[in-house]
């Protein structure tokens, strides 16, 4: 009798307990992150932008209900962080949730906030179908409002939250310089990296034999692919930048191939020296990496003509990074004609961190190089592993301020191109391009959140003896797991019986 009391008494306390837990769970939201990457604790960035807000903004989502799992979370996902956005801002974010399929004059609604359907595969009885269906968000702050067009699943939903209301905030956006006038890549050749950078800071050309040009206004000068001679006056311009604490991202060519003629050549602008004068030296040779991109080769075979695709080692491709914002969160930047970096030490208080390496699988051919796109290329043709690509130095470059200069040594590897010969670029050398320019020119670390996402991690490209141990892992613990309660319950079960076959049990 005294047992089963006991037994309702406990019993009653966990209830209660149950229902303590769920009445402040609907009060307080609190979640557990246990993600490598923290993809679901909000960036000091994010923290920084909510504190600072003086107006209530709202954010109407547009997420279509009854979708597949994949997109069923990512709206939970996104309800998620908006209610922690608004814990975070005392209440200043407020959000609302619509699904534009429940009738035409909600859909109609959603198509004129900017919110356009995409066609998603729903399975439904063994048969693949297309649904339409809606994963946007619009973001307004005061008369101001911003599009979130579509959310991607997996992708970085507090990057695109957090800059759509840090755009819409901020007051005097940060000034960037794309020089031109030496034969560097025009803005329109690069619509991805604009597009990019215009959400935080307004983009300007400027030409350094201008003499009514104010260099003062920019916080980071950004040298894309020169291809004249850079005069010293210009070069003196740039020393002066420094000395005042400002910043320069370069990516350049020292080395260029040319397909149609088969041949590599040397590529001298006067950039080189410069740099060689503070340290970076980028050599005049072509990295070649067993892990590289393809190109399209005519093959002959009897009467027909045919193209195949080769592996070209002369475009790497980059999968190994330093642990740093600019590079946090890459997994694949190709590169096309790249050379090494070295770094000899020209000015004492200088520091230089390489940023991008070559695989385990590498080498260098230098100057001048005849292209053979049909080699067949053996192990032994790589004999170097993890020379750098890209690297930052930092210090008293120029004067007595510190100054930070990133240099990538390929100088297309951001470029889309013009007209009919426009391109969409890698993912990720977008992002290292983007990057790049935000640490050098933003102090609010919202670089921390544009890679942070749901990465894939595909078991088929980890070592041998990681999958070994996931395999054996996955087959024996569910056993361990059953033998280990087994036992635990025999032994509870043997003590217990012990326990009333003492004389004093009652």
């Amino acid at each position: 009798m005294k047992n089963r009391k006991s037994t309702a008494t406990y019993l009653l306390l966990i209830f209660g307990v149950l229902i303590l837990v769920n009445q402040l769970a609907d009060r307080f939201f609190v979640r557990l992150d246990f993600t490598a990457d923290k993809r679901y604790t909000l960036g000091e960035a994010t923290r920084n932008i909510l504190k600072s807000l003086k107006q209530t903004v709202t954010v109407t989502a547009y997420i279509s209900e009854e979708l597949p799992p994949d997109f069923a979370r990512l709206r939970r996902d996104f309800k998620d962080e908006l209610i922690e956005y608004s814990n975070r801002s005392g209440g200043k974010v407020m959000y609302e949730f619509i699904n534009p399929n429940k009738d035409e004059a909600t859909e109609q609604k959603a198509m004129q906030e900017g919110i356009s359907p995409v066609l998603i595969n729903v399975r439904e009885k063994d048969q693949v179908k297309q649904q339409k269906a809606y994963m946007g968000a619009v973001v307004q702050y005061g008369d101001k409002k911003e599009i979130i067009p579509f959310i991607q699943p997996g992708a970085a939903m507090e990057y695109a939250l957090s800059t759509s209301i840090k755009k819409m905030t901020v007051e005097n956006k940060p000034r960037i310089g794309f020089v031109e006038g030496n034969g560097e890549s025009p803005l329109g050749s690069m619509m991805q990296v604009l597009q990019s950078l215009s959400v935080l800071y307004d983009v300007e050309p400027v030409n350094l034999n201008d003499l009514t040009s104010d260099l003062d206004k920019f916080k980071t000068l950004v040298i894309v692919n020169p291809k004249d001679t850079i005069p010293a006056d210009q070069l003196a311009k740039l020393d002066a930048f420094l000395a005042y604490g400002k910043n320069i991202f370069i990516a350049m060519n020292r080395v260029e191939g040319d397909l149609q003629n088969l041949r590599g050549e040397v590529v001298t602008t006067g950039l080189e020296q410069w740099l060689e004068q503070k340290g970076i030296r980028v050599n005049p040779n072509f990295v070649i990496d067993q892990s590289c991109g393809a190109v399209m080769v005519n093959q002959q075979q009897g009467m027909m003509t045919f193209q195949s695709s080769m592996q070209f080692p002369y475009l790497p491709v980059i999968t190994k990074f330093a642990d740093h914002p600019v590079t946090k969160g890459l997994s694949s930047v190709v590169l096309q004609f790249a050379s090494s970096i070295d770094y000899a030490r020209r000015v004492n208080d200088a520091t230089f961190t390489p940023l991008a390496f070559t695989s385990e699988k590498s080498g260098a051919e230098n100057v001048p190089v005849v292209f053979n796109v049909s080699r067949n290329w053996q192990p032994n043709d790589f004999p170097l592993a993890n020379l750098p690509v890209a690297g930052l130095l930092s210090g008293k470059l120029s004067g007595n301020l510190n100054s930070r200069i990133i240099v990538v040594s390929d100088g297309d590897f951001a470029i889309n191109g013009e007209g009919q010969q426009a391109r969409q670029i890698q993912p990720d050398n977008l992002n290292l391009f983007v990057n790049s320019v935000d640490w050098l020119s933003d102090d609010t670390g919202l670089i921390d959140l544009r890679t942070k996402e749901v990465t894939s991690r595909p078991i088929d490209q980890m070592d041998d003896g990681k999958k070994t141990f996931l395999k054996y892992l996955n087959f024996l613990l569910p056993m361990l797991l059953v033998l280990g309660f087994g036992f635990f319950r025999w032994q509870y079960r043997r003590n217990l019986r012990i326990k009333r076959m003492n004389e004093n049990y009652f």
